[in-house]
């Protein structure tokens, strides 16, 4: 799933690969899937961006953004992006295919479910969409340790670790994925509850939100995630299902593997006492 390290390095490969490039074709929803998400009509997507030029990419939280001169494509959490080259061979199944004058293309593809959203700039209105694009980047100057403060509300101080760094788009783009680490760096338990939390603890919890997304980003993404080629990034996750011994490699004790609130959680617990 592409989190906020992911959406960086691919928004930067689009940048690199395909900005300049003209809209020759697009097909969209030639292979169906029940959980693949269009705005509008996706068979007038070839109407809408036929002709145009890319002018560039931006990450926005765990998502993507597209421009073309007046239209957007905006991508979702759930969607696989890859580059094609002129005569490389492309999957025979796709969500939506966006075929340049060059003859390469981009090609989106959903697993388990993904937005695609094609829309001419200012049509689109989403609250999941707003919260991406108003969003403060946890690795930009404004995001400080002030902001981050004021995320710790009356509501939030109820919740555990893992509640309040991916859950209602306190920092969007901030999943299970890369939480992980996060609070494996912290020292912080996912479980542990926000109101218990030290004001050495919040310090390092920022920290290691700003440390820790940095560093994946340097690596090309987690090693969990493909790229626009799809290659695998070069950051090596602590806790996730790669690491096959359950071992901290911080500490060399036994890491835990649990359900909760949705999905997988990885903790020390050396180092993570709850």
């Amino acid at each position: 799933m592409l989190e906020i390290p992911e959406a960086i390095v691919i928004a930067n490969q689009l940048n690199q690969t395909i900005s300049g490039k003209r809209i020759n074709n697009v097909i969209a929803a030639s292979s169906p899937h029940k959980f693949a998400w269009y705005y509008g009509d996706p068979s007038e997507y070839h109407a809408l961006l036929h002709g145009r030029k890319i002018e560039g990419a931006l990450p926005c939280g765990g998502r993507i953004e597209i421009n073309a001169e007046g239209a957007v494509m905006h991508f979702g959490d759930g969607v696989n992006l890859r580059f094609y080259g002129s005569g490389e061979k492309r999957p025979p199944k796709h969500q939506l295919l966006i075929e340049f004058e060059d003859d390469s293309a981009l090609i989106a593809t959903v697993a388990m479910y993904g937005g695609m959203w094609c829309f001419l700039a200012g049509q689109f209105d989403n609250i999941y969409y707003r919260a991406a694009k108003e969003s403060v980047p946890p690795l930009s100057e404004e995001f400080d340790y002030d902001y981050f403060l004021g995320l710790f509300d009356e509501k939030s101080l109820k919740m555990s670790a893992k509640a309040f760094l991916a859950t209602e788009q306190r920092i969007p783009g901030l999943g299970n994925g890369v939480l992980q680490d996060i609070l494996l760096n912290a020292k912080i338990h996912p479980k542990k509850k926000i109101n218990l939390l030290t004001d050495e603890q919040k310090q390092a919890l920022f920290n290691s939100v700003k440390t820790t997304l940095a560093e994946m980003v340097r690596g090309g993404g987690r090693d969990t995630e493909r790229d626009l080629y799809g290659n695998f990034g070069g950051y090596t996750t602590k806790l996730s299902k790669n690491n096959k011994l359950l071992l901290c490699a911080d500490c060399g004790g036994a890491v835990r593997k649990e359900t909760y609130l949705g999905g997988s959680i990885y903790y020390c617990e050396n180092c993570q006492e709850r």
